[in-house]
């Protein structure tokens, strides 16, 4: 399904209402690890992992450990890319770890409502 314009921005807006900071801090997380290396050096694209970071996000709230985020992350990949690119959930256990610290960090000081 391609989504216009109007609908990413708009998906994007209730991210960043729903997780504030957390969504960027994942997006730029992915961005700086590289876990399918489409990032080249000088690239300044650092949007590149949001869609995945847009899928990751829901998920965490089912997850327990940095080993369940490291499922998450990993099936959000090989659903987006497949799994020859995606590789290994191995692969993706720092990503995943920091993932996780970031989780329980907004777990630990929620954003202040309005």
């Amino acid at each position: 399904m391609n989504r216009t314009r109007a609908e990413i921005l708009e998906s994007r807006r209730r991210l960043n209402s729903d997780y504030g900071e957390l969504f960027d801090a994942v997006a730029a997380l992915l961005f700086h690890h590289d876990p399918i290396g489409i990032i080249f050096e000088g690239d300044t694209n650092t949007d590149e992992y949001e869609p995945e970071a847009r899928t990751i996000l829901p998920r965490l709230r089912d997850c327990h450990s940095a080993d369940d985020v490291q499922s998450v992350v990993h099936s959000e990949f090989v659903r987006w890319f497949g799994e020859d690119t995606a590789g290994s959930q191995e692969h993706f256990k720092k990503t995943a770890s920091e993932i996780w610290q970031l989780w329980q960090q907004r777990l630990a000081n929620p954003p202040k409502s309005c």
